[in-house]
């Protein structure tokens, strides 16, 4: 049976498209996680400017449009956008309409140029039965329905984080007629990764939520560039991670270059001007093209940067790893044991081999062909667990 797009493709596309069936088969599992997070919200915050809440209708509705639009292209270019769900009121110095535009994919195409840039949403509103967009903002409050164009036909459902933080909370991905919603019952193991248990959407205690933070910056840098790469992250002030390196480290720093650390270090209202958050940016991308380099960064879990090009080997005295548990944080996707030859490449190996003989220390994998991976001793497994997170870094 053809896909979605393979129809489309073959009918040169419809003056009138057909209703993706996605959009209302995922609608009700997209708003129960919704209403569940708020619930939970109501729990510790006070939910005062949070938000509206997205029904089935309202999910479906924008899937469906931007679903459509995605498929399309304007002067030569598949369209990049970002569509939130929330009132004019609900946003922070909005640009708004004189004369509000349909939810149609013919408006997203219109208007894509023109909001293509990372942060920029276009405003979506129901009034009197009606969607409509009513222009745009880079600005939304907590818990707010957003969703991203990636490619044809690859859409991303996405919700503001409580904290404030530049990564929004991946809900669900959409490739044509697959749908991946992702799990966040992961987050109730006890041995999750900080850095895990953030991208699934928990709010992270302030003492570290900087450090996390960056990290997370860190991983989009390293699977953007392409290259691939592996980043060890290690605990300030110990040098246990060295048992663990084979030979000299061509590319050690002394002393350890600090300027991510420096600026985590900022006075909180510094860091709320966006000249620290574009210097931030710039800094993590320098850092994280590093990680290009043949062999592994290491970063303290304060953000100093350490060395880069380090070789990982077995510690001495440790056993080598023969299986980890292979896990991906989407729903209907089941734990398994897989060979540590079944994992991938070197890097992929030598990162389970550090996670294991280094067991208060994460490595994250970049690959070439976007695959992303965290590597955690598991204390209630007893032994490393290989998370697969692309997903939640679109």
């Amino acid at each position: 049976m053809p896909t979605i797009r393979q129809t489309l493709e073959f009918q040169g596309g419809p003056m009138t498209q057909p209703a993706y069936p996605v959009a209302r088969a995922v609608a009700a599992r997209v708003r129960l996680h919704f209403s569940l997070r708020r619930r939970a919200a109501e729990n510790e915050h006070s939910t005062q400017g949070f938000a509206s809440e997205p029904d089935d209708a309202a999910i479906e509705a924008v899937i469906d449009s931007a679903f459509w639009a995605s498929l399309r292209h304007q002067e030569r270019y598949p369209p990049k956008i970002s569509l939130a769900f929330l009132s004019p009121n609900e946003a922070l110095l909005p640009i708004t309409f004189e004369h509000r535009l349909p939810l149609s994919p013919e408006a997203l195409i219109r208007l894509a140029p023109a909001v293509e840039r990372p942060g920029v949403h276009l405003g979506v509103w129901r009034e009197d039965g009606q969607f409509h967009v009513w222009g745009a903002t880079r600005t939304l409050p907590p818990l707010c329905f957003v969703l991203e164009v990636l490619d044809p036909g690859v859409l991303v459902i996405k919700r503001r984080r409580i904290q404030d933080s530049g990564k929004f909370v991946n809900v669900a991905l959409l490739e044509g007629d697959q749908i991946k919603v992702l799990d966040h019952t992961t987050l109730a193991l006890p041995d999750c990764p900080p850095l895990v248990a953030s991208l699934l959407g928990l709010d992270t205690p302030m003492t570290s939520a900087d450090s996390i933070g960056v990290l997370i910056q860190l991983a989009v840098s390293m699977r953007g560039h392409g290259h691939g790469g592996s980043l060890l992250v290690v605990p300030h002030g110990s040098d246990v991670w060295r048992e663990s390196i084979v030979g000299p480290t061509p590319y050690a720093l002394l002393p350890p270059y600090s300027e991510l650390a420096n600026l985590i270090r900022e006075e909180s209202r510094e860091r709320q001007q966006r000249r620290w958050q574009e210097t931030l940016r710039r800094a993590v991308d320098v850092v994280a093209g590093l990680t290009a380099v043949d062999g592994a960064m290491v970063l303290t879990d304060q953000c100093e940067l350490l060395a880069f090009g380090a070789k990982i080997g077995r510690r001495d005295g440790w056993t080598r790893v023969e299986q980890v548990v292979d896990t991906e944080p989407i729903e209907g996707v089941a734990d398994r044991f897989v060979h540590q030859a079944q994992l991938g490449g070197t890097r992929h190996l030598s990162a389970a081999q550090f996670g294991h003989d280094q067991r208060d220390s994460i490595a994250l994998v970049a690959s070439q062909d976007g695959r992303f991976t965290v590597f955690a001793w598991s204390t209630l497994k007893e032994v490393v667990t290989a998370y697969r997170v692309e997903a939640l870094l679109l």
